[in-house]
């Protein structure tokens, strides 16, 4: 039994939503099967491939939802979970009980343990640091801006070398990991190790990098990354620089993707009114409620500076 995983890469909720699905199924479903992962990025063309699902069974775990015939298990806590009305409508027709949605979770992986115990009655009380510690960082439940930013418990160390990793090899490591140890275990790993303190170095980089292209007007924070080496940053910085903003919009080039990222302050003062999801849909993006991001292709930057230009005026008012 081949159980192919394609989950949400370079994402810390992604990587935790693979391993307790994983748990569930060799414990509860399948015992014995072997597990294939594949992470999955939001790009321009959010189309899936169909060469993706060439498992015996095939699951998606944190990411959008695919009408794909051969898709056995889903689970999203998106507000933007599908690419289309068609698939929303495929979505509310399936009947196999093994496609499962909720946007009002702050994580996946909690999403997951909850229906894999009511439905299945499957536990792991070894993974629920695991658990919490996904609602902590999907759900942004930092007590402060600091101790978002200043990485002192090893689940966060271990969000950076997810999210900064090059490839995705290290991060399907990470997710095998996962199932069995605890996180201060696996920060602890020579390999890990070895890419956790350059990534630091840089993290520490990026502070001062966003503290020279930023500037907060009508409490909406702006930055623009072209021209600089940073294919993804802590999203709080923003807050630990400008703690009495709202909003943040910046833009960061990639090699595989322009980005717009749009987040709003966990600390401030006044509970944001922009439903940010929803702004980025009608650029072709999404996310959640409060945070959310759009895709161009490589090399529209242009385009990209105008959509952040829109969304900062919108969010200003």
């Amino acid at each position: 039994m081949l159980e192919r995983v394609l989950y949400h890469d370079h994402c810390f909720d992604g990587a935790a939503s693979a391993a307790y699905f994983s748990r569930f199924i060799a414990g509860s479903v399948h015992p014995g099967a072997e597990f294939r992962y594949t992470g999955m990025a939001h790009k321009a063309s959010q189309m899936f491939d169909p060469s993706l699902f060439d498992g015996d069974e095939n699951a998606i775990v944190d990411f959008k939802y695919s009408s794909d015939p051969r898709l056995t298990w889903w689970f999203d806590h998106h507000q933007s979970a599908f690419l289309s009305p068609e698939d929303a409508e495929h979505f509310r027709r399936d009947t196999s009980g093994r496609k499962l949605y909720d946007p009002s979770y702050k994580s996946c992986t909690s999403f997951i343990k909850v229906v894999a115990r009511d439905r299945f009655g499957f536990e792991a009380p070894d993974l629920n640091d695991l658990v919490a510690w996904s609602l902590v960082i999907d759900g942004a439940q930092y007590p402060d801006a600091h101790t978002a930013v200043e990485l002192g418990a090893p689940a966060m160390k271990l969000t950076l070398v997810i999210e900064a990793a090059k490839g995705s090899d290290i991060v399907q490591q990470i997710i095998g990991w996962m199932q069995h140890r605890q996180l201060s275990d696996i920060i602890g790993e020579p390999e890990i190790q070895r890419l956790y303190q350059p990534l630091y170095e840089r993290h520490l980089q990026s502070i001062d990098l966003i503290q020279a292209r930023a500037h907060q007007e009508d409490g909406v924070v702006f930055f623009d990354l072209a021209g600089y080496d940073v294919e993804g940053y802590n999203k709080f910085i923003p807050y630990y620089l400008f703690p009495t903003s709202t909003y943040t919009v910046s833009v960061s080039p990639s090699s595989f993707r322009t980005k717009i990222s749009v987040g709003s302050n966990p600390w401030a003062a006044q509970e944001p009114k922009h439903n940010l999801a929803t702004i980025c849909e009608r650029y072709g993006g999404g996310g959640h409620a409060r945070v959310g991001a759009i895709s161009l292709s490589p090399g529209e930057l242009e385009q990209a500076r105008a959509i952040a230009s829109e969304i900062v005026a919108e969010l200003k008012t």
